[in-house]
């Protein structure tokens, strides 16, 4: 059974000490790929370490995370418009707009949203989106953009039947994580009228962590779960959804 996490940020210090380990419980588990978004130039030197230490393995993205945009936002965008420049990338991300914590910068967060996204549409990459409390201004955004080329995910989805459906006409696919196992999370009810090749696994590691790990530290080796779950919601086989996510996330990276 092979699987790919799709949303991992390992190059955060929760594992500084073990990364090593890290992977290899991840690979026991058929885990060979792992995706990592950005969040901001205090955390790319790490991510481009962790690239750099296991090639072809750990895959990195460049862009502004939401949560990122403060009032240094403009000289962020333009380190990430220099690293698109410099060498090529698999995604652009993770981008999009946060409305839960705070709405001071909402104004930034929309143009840090567009401009990434016009970016990825000129280097013909997709786009990773982080949407939280803001899944319809999200959705409106991409549909702004939308003529037949823009790509992508939306990370960490757990919107309802119509968000998911609203997404998968404007062709992006929806990141599964360990927020599908939670005992109150209304979004088993929602994927089990979602087809599998509109989604993709994740674990956004060291966060939302799965039960029966919930509140430690999350990890890549624990997509396990999610798949279980998904099995379990779909009524197929583990092999089943590790086949066709591991596909999705094939279409949509490129290898």
């Amino acid at each position: 059974m092979r699987l790919i996490d799709t949303h991992c940020h390992l190059y955060n210090k929760e594992f500084a000490n073990d990364i090593e380990e890290t992977i290899q419980r991840a690979e026991k588990e058929g885990v060979d790929r792992f995706y990592l978004p950005a969040v901001d130039s205090g955390s790319f030197e790490d991510l481009l370490a962790l690239e750099e230490r296991y090639p072809g393995k750990c895959i990195g993205m460049t862009g502004l995370h939401p949560c990122s945009v403060k009032e240094d936002y403009v000289s962020e965008l333009k380190l990430v418009e220099e690293w698109l420049g410099r060498r090529p990338w698999v995604a652009v991300g993770e981008i999009g707009l946060d409305f839960y914590w705070d709405r001071t910068f909402e104004e930034q967060q929309y143009e840090a949203f567009h401009r990434q996204t016009e970016w990825a549409l000129q280097y013909d990459i997709p786009i990773v989106i982080h949407s939280r409390d803001s899944m319809a201004e999200s959705i409106g955004v991409i549909r702004e953009h939308q003529k037949g080329n823009l790509k992508g995910i939306f990370h960490c989805f757990g919107g309802d039947v119509t968000s998911a459906r609203q997404i998968i006409d404007l062709g992006f696919y929806l990141g599964i994580g360990g927020v599908v196992t939670y005992k109150n999370s209304g979004l088993p009810a929602t994927l089990q009228e979602i087809d599998l090749k509109y989604l993709v696994l994740e674990t956004d590691a060291p966060y939302l962590t799965p039960v029966p790990f919930r509140g430690k530290r999350n990890e890549s080796s624990y997509l396990k779960y999610v798949v279980a779950k998904l099995a379990a919601i779909k009524g197929v086989s583990e092999e089943e959804v590790a086949r066709i996510t591991t596909e999705n996330a094939q279409k949509i990276f490129g290898y």
